[in-house]
């Protein structure tokens, strides 16, 4: 028996306490910083080198607008349709691909690919995974900021078709007000909406496309998408009006109303267009080029 041992029991039997050796708890180890985005050097947007193995996905289509323009509306109502598909807003361009290491950068520089090439190849098999899934054959994505990078992704799908949704400017303004009073103050919204505006008038420019007037659409859907269908080369179907009775993949917001106005055969004018009055300076520009003027 140890003197240790000998004093601490004397100690207890003493004191009714025991010494013990303190232990340090250990200091959690930090996580390593994340690792920075190093972009292959030379980096250039270019088509497919390949395109049989390079894309997945054949034709797909982006339906391009501004925010506030209905094309939540429009997305639920084709993807009512049998042969189209149209997911939530998946917002694909906004995924970037890391090659943080040196053998890694140096592996796809001898594979043959720009940094772009390999987010392309990324983007294309996760949307052709949501279609696939979906078990229809033609793809349309929604995602309003699309317009931004309209050039990306003509060149990522050359391929690729494209439907413009337009709405009179002051009442996208108006909305994305309204959307949010607080946090979205009037005189924020000229410059933030005429920016999506602005894009897609000059996609409109420079691609080809099927271009649909909100207005239009909610005052006699079936016409416009009987339009939309022969564009896309399926037959119209009425069940693209019942499109509350469908699953659309997430929360469908403020589109409910129309349901019954559809199913009822009732005309939607939807709110009054403003009188050129109304209108801000800083939009007459693209009302008249939309012809809203």
């Amino acid at each position: 028996m140890s003197w240790k041992y000998r004093a601490n029991a004397t100690l207890g039997g003493l004191t009714g306490y025991t010494l013990t050796r303190a232990t340090r708890t250990p200091r959690p180890v930090p996580p390593p910083p994340p690792p920075e985005t190093v972009r292959l050097p030379g980096d250039v947007v270019r088509p497919p080198v390949d395109p049989a193995h390079d894309r997945l996905l054949r034709a797909p289509v982006f339906l391009l607008s501004s925010v506030r323009s209905g094309s939540t509306l429009l997305r639920v109502l084709l993807n009512s349709h049998s042969q189209i598909h149209s997911p939530i807003e998946t917002h694909f361009r906004r995924m970037t691909v890391g090659l943080p290491t040196d053998p890694v950068r140096q592996a796809m520089e001898l594979l043959g690919h720009t940094h772009s090439d390999i987010e392309h190849i990324v983007w294309d098999r996760m949307l052709h995974r949501e279609l696939a899934r979906s078990g229809k054959p033609i793809l349309v994505e929604k995602t309003p900021s699309n317009v931004f990078a309209w050039r990306r992704v003509s060149t990522c799908w050359p391929d690729a078709r494209f439907i413009f949704l337009l709405r009179h400017p002051a009442s996208i303004m108006q909305s994305w007000h309204e959307g949010d009073p607080e946090n979205r103050p009037l005189e924020e919204a000229v410059p933030r909406t005429l920016s999506y505006m602005t894009y897609l008038q000059e996609a409109r420019t420079h691609l080809r496309g099927a271009t649909v007037r909100y207005e239009a659409l909610v005052a006699d859907p079936e016409a416009e998408l009987r339009r939309l269908c022969a564009f896309l080369g399926v037959e119209w179907e009425p069940g693209m009006l019942e499109y509350g009775d469908k699953d659309h993949g997430g929360f469908v917001k403020g589109i409910g109303d129309w349901r019954e106005k559809i199913h009822s055969g009732t005309v939607v004018q939807g709110r009054p267009l403003p009188s050129p009055e109304e209108v801000p300076e800083e939009l007459r520009e693209i009302c008249a080029q939309w012809r809203y003027l």
